[in-house]
């Protein structure tokens, strides 16, 4: 039965990143996947994830199941940086997942199962699995605007007036915490205060989309979208990924936090996303859980993994800006200065599909159709190459 079977299209993204390891040119540039790369286009382990592993191997006593929840202390530790102080966390149900991508689809398998008729609102553009995950799990979405007429800014008042006039009570909204994927354009504090205001009026549950904590403006200030919420909404979904601020992009870390309005009802709720995760991975996996719970429950290695997130966000704001300074010299056919206001390691370049596809063929620069850019992927040695392919390709 298999012979009928017809072949699915690539990944958009990971289908580019195929073809960027089958082509044999020396000089070929990736700024397709959304992995952070050092000033050597290396994807490093930090220090700090170096030394928990190392007393991990030391003082690790087990390799047995964890619980269907995950690792508790981990568990504790990701919501208490997702919410900060906005909630006590007895009114929080955690369950730790393979990745961020893991933590969307439990929560999409939750709410499906157990609201079912619940429609989600997606950004235009928004991650391209989210719709995937969502509707795989029954539930229908939609979108609404993001990105006004210039491409390059957030167009808020087209987003609300959109969910003014088409959302229902008990219909969910997708919202990126920071560092907005595919465009690097994120609301402002002031924008989230009429995002919360709006979504709790309309009775729309807020799942939040929490990829790049600390990649934005920092890690406290990086909840500003989270802590608005709370202020308006009881209930509260969030998905978080540790793969990029702790660099476990192998291991899949990830967990779902669920803001429930009481103690009591979280506790129920725990116990259906228990139900949820045991029909499809069972348990989670135990080593970058262990790595992620050591690091944030001790003080000096906690100390130690801030300095460098906070590191890997100034070296991919300074190639935003020295990328901007190169363009604007090589050429004005495109300001390029647009760039500076968008946060995280992706951007919208402007470029049009077939700019991209003139630069994958002649250039070896490999770049989203859509012209979405991985800026943690320049460097000091690659960033003059690049900026005079993409000048050449505006020429």
């Amino acid at each position: 039965m298999f012979d009928h079977l017809p072949t699915a299209p690539a990944d958009p993204i990971l289908g580019l990143s195929q073809a960027f390891r089958a082509d044999p040119r020396s000089d070929k540039i990736d700024l397709t996947v959304g992995v952070y790369k050092d000033e050597t286009g290396a994807t490093p382990i930090l220090k700090s994830v170096k030394e928990a592993e190392k007393r991990l191997l030391e003082q690790e006593t087990t390799k047995g199941y964890l619980p269907i929840e995950g690792l508790p202390e981990f568990n504790r530790a990701v919501a208490a940086m997702a919410v900060q102080n906005a909630v006590s966390l007895d009114r929080t149900a955690t369950v730790q997942s393979p990745g961020g991508t893991g933590a969307c689809r439990v929560a999409a398998d939750f709410v499906g199962r157990h609201f079912p008729g619940t429609r989600i609102w997606l950004s235009n553009p928004t991650w391209v699995n989210h719709q995937s995950i969502f509707e795989a799990a029954g539930i229908k979405a939609l979108v609404h605007p993001y990105l006004a007429a210039d491409k390059v800014s957030l167009d808020l008042s087209a987003m609300l007036e959109t969910l003014k006039k088409d959302a229902k009570p008990g219909d969910m909204i997708c919202l990126h915490a920071c560092c907005h994927n595919p465009t690097g354009i994120d609301p402002d504090a002031a924008a989230w205060e009429q995002i919360a205001e709006v979504t709790a009026s309309k009775g729309i549950l807020p799942l939040v989309d929490f990829a790049y904590q600390g990649f934005g403006d920092g890690l406290v200030e990086d909840t500003v979208g989270v802590q608005a919420l709370l202020k308006k909404h009881e209930e509260l979904l969030i998905c978080s990924s540790l793969s990029k601020n702790f660099g476990l992009y192998s291991e899949r870390v990830g967990a779902m936090t669920l803001v429930a309005k009481s103690p009591a009802a979280a506790t129920a709720a725990l116990s259906q996303l228990k139900a949820a995760v045991r029909c499809n991975y069972s348990n989670p996996p135990r080593h970058g859980a262990s790595v992620v719970a050591t690091v944030l429950g001790d003080a000096d290695l906690r100390r130690q993994w801030e300095a460098e997130v906070n590191g890997m966000r100034n070296r991919i704001h300074t190639m935003r800006e020295k990328f901007v300074a190169l363009m604007t010299k090589l050429t004005d056919k495109r300001d390029f200065r647009f760039l500076l206001k968008q946060k995280g390691m992706f951007s919208y370049s402007g470029l049009t599909p077939m700019q991209v596809d003139w630069l994958k063929q002649n250039k070896a620069l490999y770049i989203v159709g859509s012209g979405r850019i991985n800026v943690a992927g320049m460097t000091e040695k690659n960033l003059p190459v690049l900026a005079e392919a993409i000048a050449e390709s505006l020429s």
